[in-house]
């Protein structure tokens, strides 16, 4: 009679279900995360490495000590 019971309690009981399915769910988002990270990530490189091309081309100005005279850039200050 026990086992009846048992069984019964068993088969009435869904909190097992609702593991089963939110263990399904989240495998499905990380499955899902997976797949736009490698599809994105191809174009993150491409794109990183256009950037980081350009910046080595160009020129940085250094105007912590800047001298009016030699600086072309510099405004010369006014005559008063």
């Amino acid at each position: 009679m026990e086992f009846f019971k048992l069984y019964k309690r068993f088969s009435r009981d869904e909190d097992g279900a609702v593991t089963v399915d939110w263990v399904v769910l989240t495998s499905a988002v990380v499955g899902l995360g997976i797949a736009v990270l490698t599809t994105v990530s191809k174009g993150t490189t491409a794109l990183g490495d256009k950037i980081s091309t350009d910046l080595a081309g160009r020129t940085v100005i250094d105007y912590t000590a800047t001298d009016t005279a030699t600086d072309p850039v510099a405004d010369p200050a006014p005559d008063a």
